[in-house]
């Protein structure tokens, strides 16, 4: 072999190792001046080397697509620095309800209470959440609340205010833990939806049976004897009143009596008529009888006008009579046709059963005296009359008797 071959071979050999140590020194140099950079990808972890001058350029080289609603812990043109630590979140998308209106957002809230908390929505003690407030949130999470609100519900004779979600009248008691009666009512229906401008009403209803026992009133039956002088009486037959027992069939709402039934009906004890003869016989007086007791008649007659027996006015029958005030327990003070007892304490006026005495008649009451027929009452039926008097002594006084009474127009 020539000596130019050999040196030729050898300036081959130097170049190659030249080159080789060029490029081993260029990669050095390139590889020395990257910067090295932690980058927390959506929870993962990597180192990166780059040459990028922005934090933004380095996203590209990673192919990361950043939006405005994802959370980069630095700007995107701020400028890359060695041994950096970047994180990056992407947004997570979310339906949030709130009652009726419903919306989709997109967040980096690590948690529901979080995101409530970017969204500005306040978890009241009452409302309802379907998740967890400390659950993480997860993409395509749907968040439902139901806000609270106060609904009165009258419960029988009693009044509350209930907290609750919008809900229908069933499911509210449900929540509640009110049960109802078989009769109970509930307004509004079970089916309607419960609303804050709406409260909720339980009729407690209840069937109850009333045994009660009733007096019978006897009847006055008179009878004309001959035998007694006129304008003379006779008791033949004292009166005795009778006992029916009866009972009822009661309805109540809210423990107010609202229907009243009569189921059975039986006599316990008949009534006895009282019998009173009447005299009829007529005896003439001697002359001189007459004139002897015509002055201590007439000064009878004056100050008996208003208690002695009308001779011959109007029709005459037998009555039960009590007595009472103006101020009698359910009394008003003014009587069914306008007369005002308070201020007319003197009135004489008697209670009556207008199927018997018509009322506005002028009667007579024995023992009482002339006066009208003026009012009514719940307990006066048939043969019965109530005269009023000024007081309580007076109608104690009065007790219950049998008198006669004239109609006289």
């Amino acid at each position: 072999m020539s000596t130019e071959l050999k040196n030729r071979r050898k300036l081959g050999l130097v170049m190659a190792s030249f080159l080789v140590f060029t490029a081993t020194l260029m990669i050095l140099i390139i590889e020395g001046t990257k910067k090295t950079v932690a980058v927390t990808l959506n929870g993962e972890q990597i180192v990166v080397k780059t040459h990028a001058g922005t934090v933004g350029e380095m996203l590209e080289e990673l192919d990361v697509d950043v939006k405005n609603t994802d959370y980069l812990s630095h700007a995107p043109n701020s400028v890359v620095q060695d041994n950096q630590s970047l994180i990056w979140e992407p947004a997570k998308p979310v339906t949030l309800t709130v009652g009726d209106d419903s919306e989709k957002v997109l967040t980096t809230a690590k948690t529901v209470l979080q995101l409530l908390n970017e969204e500005d929505i306040k978890l009241g003690e009452h409302d309802k959440i379907n998740i967890s407030p400390a659950k993480n949130i997860i993409p395509d999470m749907t968040i439902e609340i139901e806000k609270a609100f106060q609904v009165v519900l009258h419960n029988g004779k009693n009044e509350e205010k209930l907290w609750t979600t919008s809900t229908t009248v069933a499911d509210f008691l449900q929540q509640q833990d009110v049960e109802l009666g078989e009769l109970d009512r509930v307004e509004p229906g079970l089916d309607e939806i419960v609303t804050p401008d709406k409260s909720i009403d339980i009729i407690r209803v209840e069937k109850v049976t009333d045994v009660v026992e009733e007096r019978i009133d006897y009847d006055v039956v008179t009878k004309e004897d001959g035998s007694l002088e006129k304008g003379t009486e006779k008791v033949i037959q004292e009166g005795q009143e009778g006992l029916v027992k009866k009972e009822f069939e009661l309805i109540k709402e809210n423990e107010k009596e609202v229907k009243r039934t009569l189921v059975s009906k039986e006599k316990m004890k008949e009534s006895k008529d009282k019998i009173v003869a009447v005299g009829t016989k007529i005896t003439a007086a001697p002359a001189a009888e007459e004139k002897a007791s015509s002055a201590d008649s007439k000064a009878s007659q004056a100050a008996k006008a208003s208690n002695s027996a009308p001779e011959s006015e109007g029709k005459e029958i037998y009555m039960n009579a009590t007595a009472y005030t103006a101020d009698c327990n359910g009394c008003s003070g003014v009587t069914s046709t306008g007369i005002n007892l308070r201020s007319n304490p003197d009135a004489k006026v008697i209670a009556v059963d207008p199927s018997v005495i018509p009322l506005g008649s002028k009667v007579w009451v024995e023992g009482y005296g002339y006066a009208v027929a003026g009012d009514t009452g719940g307990a006066i039926k048939g043969n019965r009359i109530d005269v009023h008097v000024q007081s309580e002594g007076q109608a104690s006084s009065f007790g219950r008797k049998n008198v006669k009474v004239r109609i006289i127009d």
